[in-house]
C-alpha cells in the first residue's frame, strides 16, 4: 500500500476530523504518497435526482474523487457520526460517484453486483460526542456497519480498521492531543 487517499468528511472548515486527516498525512512513511481529500472544498449537487435512471454529468469535485479513489490502494476515511450516521454530503459523495461502471457492475442473472474497487482497503475513522461504548453497544454502530457493509465492501475494498475518539463535545485540550498522538502512530504503520 503506498497510495493512500484521506478523505476528511466534516464538511466545516476547521474541525478535529481535519485535524486528524491533517495529523494522519503528515505521518505517513516518506516512501509512500499521499493526499488528503476536504469534502468541504468539494462543491457538487448532493441529490442524485433520477437514480440509476439517468445519468447525471459529474461536477470537477466528483471527477477528481473518482481518479483519487483508483489512484489508491489505501483510504482513510475520518468522519464525525452525526444523528448516529455520517454527515450527508458524504452520503451524497457516494450516491453520485460510486455508481455503477465505476464502483460496481450489475450482471444479468445475478443477484450481487460485481466489485470494481477489489485489492483496496480502507480504515476508518470516527469522531463523536456519544460515548464510544454507547454508541457501539447501545445504539449498534450504524455508521461503522453502513460503510464497511453496504458501501466499501459493496464496491471491493475492504475495511481493515477502525477507531472511535469520543466524546468530543467535552474533550479537553489534552485528551484531543492524545488522540492525534494515536492518530500519529496509526499513519506510521501504514
Amino acid at each position: 500500500m503506498n497510495k493512500i487517499l484521506i478523505i476528511n468528511a466534516n464538511p466545516k472548515a476547521n474541525s478535529l476530523c481535519k485535524a486528524i486527516s491533517e495529523r494522519y498525512q503528515e505521518n505517513i512513511s516518506e516512501s509512500k504518497q499521499a493526499k488528503v481529500l476536504h469534502i468541504g472544498d468539494m462543491d457538487f449537487q448532493l441529490s442524485l435526482d433520477m437514480g440509476y435512471e439517468e445519468t447525471m454529468a459529474l461536477e470537477p469535485s466528483l471527477k477528481e474523487f473518482q481518479q483519487s479513489v483508483e489512484w489508491a490502494d489505501h483510504i482513510v476515511i475520518v468522519s464525525p457520526v452525526w444523528w448516529g450516521t455520517m454527515p450527508a454530503k458524504l452520503k451524497a459523495l457516494f450516491d453520485r460517484a460510486f455508481l455503477p461502471g465505476f464502483a460496481f457492475r450489475y450482471v444479468k442473472g445475478k443477484a450481487i453486483p460485481e466489485k470494481l474497487l477489489k485489492g483496496r482497503t480502507a480504515e476508518l475513522i470516527f469522531t463523536l460526542d456519544t460515548p464510544v461504548f454507547w454508541y457501539k453497544w447501545i445504539q449498534g454502530n450504524p455508521i461503522y456497519l453502513n460503510l464497511k457493509r453496504t458501501i466499501l465492501d459493496f464496491a471491493g475494498i475492504k475495511n481493515v480498521s477502525a477507531n472511535y475518539f469520543g466524546p468530543v463535545i467535552n474533550s479537553t485540550d489534552q485528551q484531543r492531543q492524545k488522540w492525534l498522538q494515536k492518530v500519529e502512530a496509526l499513519a506510521a504503520s501504514r
